[in-house]
């Protein structure tokens, strides 16, 4: 059945979940934690290039085991590892789960257990087959993922932007032309970390709420993907390879306000 869901806070304030979250500037001399990050497709290879040039070191893995990431820990530098699962899961402070939705369930029972988790992904029929509680709306695709991880703290992020535009549109903080990304979640100190880390690589972020008013953010709603893009109406088959423009958190706000609830169920992508 589906939820009639309340519009995202959007009052700007420092710190506090709800609002309009500026990155942390590193300090002199600051310690920056290790990152684990569980996916090395488009967006977990993204997240691993801003991570490294911030002086965070990162811990990779996939389902293909550690030699299949020879190439991208050699190009990311001494920075990077490659290791187990496991070994990213515990690997620091937060993990970026950037997998298939389907691949939710073959991950070890409990290893994301208290810990922050970025989730990155979306659901999509062509790839991850129907799915009778996403199409009916009865939970969005960040309640569900939090139904397959017991216990984590998940904090839905980086999936409403292309990968290519990760890095187009990192910057300092501080800077004029800085871009922000929507979070959501339930626990508000993972949403404090989350928006600390995110802050590192370079995006403010404003929060959406909790999961359950996570599909603010999810495909074709109102703040997805498009809002990054230079030219909004380029067509469908150029949007992988169209320019990115910076996103201020305050329209990125007011596109969280105004979006209206795709229908799951007929969507075919």
């Amino acid at each position: 059945m589906s939820r009639r869901l309340a519009a995202p806070r959007t009052t700007v304030t420092e710190t506090c979940p709800g609002r309009s979250v500026p990155g942390t500037p590193r300090k002199q001399g600051a310690t920056m934690p290790t990152l684990g990050i569980i996916g090395s497709g488009n967006i977990g290879s993204a997240v691993a290039r801003l991570a490294v040039a911030a002086d965070i070191d990162v811990v990779l893995a996939n389902s293909r085991g550690p030699q299949s990431l020879t190439d991208l820990v050699g190009e990311l530098g001494p920075r990077a590892t490659a290791g187990t699962v496991e070994e990213a899961a515990r690997a620091g402070e937060a993990t970026v789960l950037s997998i298939p939705l389907t691949a939710y369930r073959d991950l070890p029972a409990g290893l994301l257990e208290g810990r922050t988790v970025l989730s990155t992904g979306n659901y999509y029929p062509f790839r991850d087959g129907r799915i009778a509680e996403l199409d009916s709306e009865e939970v969005t695709t960040a309640e569900l993922e939090q139904h397959l991880l017991p216990g984590a703290l998940l904090v839905k992020a980086f999936n409403n932007i292309l990968a290519h535009h990760i890095p187009q549109l990192a910057r300092p903080a501080g800077a004029l032309d800085r871009s922000a990304l929507p979070i959501a979640g339930d626990d508000p100190g993972a949403k404090v970390r989350a928006a600390e880390l995110i802050g590192r690589l370079g995006f403010d972020t404003v929060d959406a709420g909790t999961l359950d008013e996570s599909w603010r953010f999810e495909p074709e709603a109102g703040a997805y993907t498009r809002i990054y893009l230079a030219d909004p109406n380029v067509p469908a088959e150029h949007i992988m390879q169209a320019p990115a423009a910076p996103l201020p958190a305050d329209k990125l706000q007011e596109a969280l306000r105004t979006a209206q609830r795709v229908k799951v169920a007929a969507r075919t992508f």
